[in-house]
């Protein structure tokens, strides 16, 4: 029998982006569809964006565990720990453990077939720790229970919140506008009915848990071959099968141009606290334009303060239904008469593509979000960031990782400690084979985050 371990009262306000002390059992395994996870390039290193978390060893009462399914490079380590202002004492609180297993997915589910491993996890654990999934599945509860380990994340028994079906549910309590539109949709015959019932000339179709877009499908009302689908292969054979498996919700298709698509990134403590972290605007791109390339900080202030009331009142319905740990919230934003309106399109209850470059930005430089200005602030200075997951370049591949970071500190785009701008780099283990990698550029303003970003791409991976 799985069962969830609470946390103690002492942990009842814990946040992973400021923990005092305690042991981080981090296991970024991607316990997620793996058909949408094969069509992303150099998906396995994926489990590398939660390295950021290193950066907690800042604390010298902290200990990260950080599991992977293939050693992490020793230079990617060192590019982490030299942020801290005692990377030797850091190290020495770091434990790495690799299952050499770089092409069997997903990682906690190989990791429960290695005793071994699972021995090596145990015997690390020092004091109290919390495992912190990258999402959180059955094979995490397990993982956790084995352990005997409390899980900074949602119970799989609330996942339904996290899905699309779920997530209209909560946006309807909230009194958050969305599309209008149909959940738990699972047969053609309910997919027709809902695509007649909607307004406009074409509806979007998503998968419950589909994730960065890929699980999306947009459906012309009259001509049904100019259906276009977000994943590479798929036809509507294949897709209305993983309907009848996963199910789906049929919204409206919001044809309002021009469109903005900002997000919210909040937190849930085990005590039951809810607090909104940031507010973004994501960067998308793909066949329809809906799959997730990286995010700007903070979202544009047209549409930044009824972005953050919609994720609190959200964050506050999931809090009463016992929710806990990290999430993501997806809207659209488009002027209306009376200013900008601001629709919950889904939430994702799992660490998201806007985790890392925040955490990367507030453990680099030690800022706050000030909730009521929706800034993040270095004292007195605001910080802005813009972050991308998809810097490619065929220059690239077949480069180490170490060579890639001293190519960036000769050409100045590195980071400045005392000014406390620059670029963070992630996703560094898909430099090798694939020639892909990702970054967070952080300046004093929006301006300087843009430029400093367009000038890495530029001299990284070119025009």
């Amino acid at each position: 029998m799985i069962t969830n371990i609470p946390f103690g009262e002492k942990n009842a306000g814990l946040s992973i982006f400021e923990p005092s002390e305690g042991t981080l059992v981090v296991v970024p395994s991607l316990s997620l569809p793996q058909d949408e996870l094969r069509r992303i390039t150099g998906a396995r290193s994926y489990e590398e964006r939660l390295l950021f978390l290193l950066l907690t060893l800042r604390e010298p009462g902290v200990k990260v565990v950080y599991l992977s399914s293939a050693s992490v490079d020793p230079e990617i380590v060192d590019y982490y720990l030299g942020f801290l202002p005692d990377p030797d004492d850091a190290a020495k609180r770091l434990t790495l453990i690799s299952l050499d297993e770089p092409w069997s997915q997903p990682l906690t589910r190989n990791l429960l077939d290695r005793p071994d491993a699972i021995e090596r996890l145990r015997s690390a654990i020092d004091g109290d720790a919390w495992l912190v999934p990258f999402v959180l599945s059955e094979l995490e509860e397990q993982l956790a229970s084995s352990l005997n380990v409390p899980l900074y994340g949602p119970a799989t028994s609330l996942s339904y919140y996290g899905s699309k079906s779920g997530a209209r549910e909560v946006g309807h309590e909230a009194g958050v506008p969305m599309a209008r539109g149909f959940g738990d949709v699972r047969t053609e015959l309910q997919i027709e009915e809902a695509i007649e019932a909607l307004p406009g000339e074409r509806v979007i179709v998503k998968l419950n848990d589909g994730y960065s877009g890929l699980g999306n499908v947009i459906v012309p009302k009259t001509d049904r071959a100019m259906t276009s689908f977000s994943a590479a292969g798929e036809s509507w054979g294949s897709f209305t099968a993983k309907i009848r498996d996963r199910g789906a919700v049929v919204e409206e298709y919001i044809e309002h141009r021009p469109l903005y698509y900002p997000s919210a990134l909040a937190q849930i403590t085990p005590g039951g606290q809810a607090q909104v972290l940031a507010t973004h605007d994501q960067v998308l791109g793909g066949p329809n334009g809906q799959v997730y390339q990286g995010c700007t900080f903070p979202a544009a202030p047209e549409y930044r303060a009824e972005v953050g009331s919609s994720a609190r009142r959200i964050a506050e319905v999931l809090a009463g239904r016992g929710v806990v740990g990290l999430f993501g919230m997806d809207f659209f934003a488009l002027k209306a008469d009376a200013g900008y309106a601001a629709l919950l399109c889904e939430i994702n209850l799992r660490i998201g593509g806007t985790t890392h470059p925040f955490g990367a930005a507030v453990l680099t430089t030690g800022a706050t979000y000030d909730e009521a200005t929706g800034h993040l602030m270095s004292g007195n200075q605001p910080k802005f960031y813009t972050a991308t997951d998809n810097c490619a370049s065929s220059c690239l591949r077949g480069r180490t990782p170490g060579e890639v970071m001293r190519t960036a500190e000769r050409l100045g785009i590195g980071f400045d400690a005392n000014r406390r701008t620059g670029n963070v780099f992630h996703l560094l283990g898909a430099l090798p084979e694939h020639g892909k990698l990702g970054f967070t550029s952080i300046g004093d303003s929006r301006e300087e985050a843009d430029e400093l970003h367009a000038l890495t791409r530029r001299l990284l991976c070119g025009p």
